[in-house]
């Protein structure tokens, strides 16, 4: 696989979730529901990975047999995260709402490394991780002064 490959697909997907929030705030203004905006958000998404999987992956549904209950969560994280923001980036403004947003995934990243839960390998926490993410925190904090 081209090492480029992973970098490229981490700048889309982060300019995706930067205009996941005002794309479906919008939505949510138009039909007067965060929900409904939700809700029609994970329905498109939900039906491009089902014609991706029939065009490219087929992965039989068999394979399902062996996922534990627990694996079938990160949906629930999906859907929260589109409402949530949805209803947050109008009212703290989309800059705001993302620098907080991404401070609470580096803090929660830093716990899950460390402690390598949900499948990952263990990735002590160092000094220079803390720098990192307190240096992330004070640009949520001049973020929402500026």
């Amino acid at each position: 696989m081209n090492a480029l490959l992973p970098f490229i697909a981490a700048l889309l997907g982060g300019i995706g979730l930067a205009s996941q929030p005002p794309t479906n705030a919008a939505l949510g203004r138009a039909v007067g529901s965060v929900t409904l905006a939700a809700l029609i958000s994970f329905a498109v998404g939900t039906t491009i990975l089902i014609a991706a999987w029939l065009s490219f992956d087929r992965t039989p549904l068999s394979a399902l047999r062996g996922v534990k209950p627990w694996m079938f969560v990160g949906g629930a994280y999906g859907a929260f995260y589109v409402a949530a923001t949805a209803f947050a980036a109008p009212r703290l403004g989309l800059a705001s709402m993302l620098t907080i947003a991404i401070a609470s995934q580096l803090v929660a990243a830093l716990v899950i490394d460390h402690f390598g839960l949900i499948g990952l390998p263990r990735s002590p926490v160092t000094w220079v991780k803390i720098a990192g993410v307190l240096l992330v925190l004070v640009g949520v904090v001049i973020v929402r002064k500026g």
